[in-house]
């Protein structure tokens, strides 16, 4: 990847559902305003949600789609469709929350 790196902490309830998120971003600048629109709408996600909008998104970023996924403020990054190579740093703060939610449950 292009040396993005995203450092995640998350707690969950009982359900699984995300209550405190925060995050410590070194990306680029699609990197890191992805990072800041998936936290505005981590709280109260579980991760399959989380996981269902990474992959609707990575749908929508390689045009296989035509909308984006439900998530507020993620239409903002529809400009870097064409920006192939900056899609990964769009999809760490999913990718890294899919991760954290996976190694705190698993």
């Amino acid at each position: 990847m292009c040396g993005s790196r995203i450092t995640v902490d998350v707690v969950t309830d009982a359900a699984g559902r995300v209550t405190q998120y925060g995050h410590e971003v070194r990306a680029c600048a699609l990197g890191q305003a992805s990072a800041t629109i998936f936290a505005r709408g981590i709280i109260g996600c579980g991760r399959d949600e989380i996981v269902e909008a990474r992959d609707a998104l990575a749908a929508f970023l390689g045009g296989s789609v035509d909308l984006p996924p439900e998530w507020p403020d993620i239409e903002i990054l529809a400009r870097a469709r064409p920006y192939t190579a900056r899609h990964p740093a769009i999809l760490l703060g999913f990718d890294a929350a899919i991760d954290a939610l996976g190694a705190a449950n698993g």
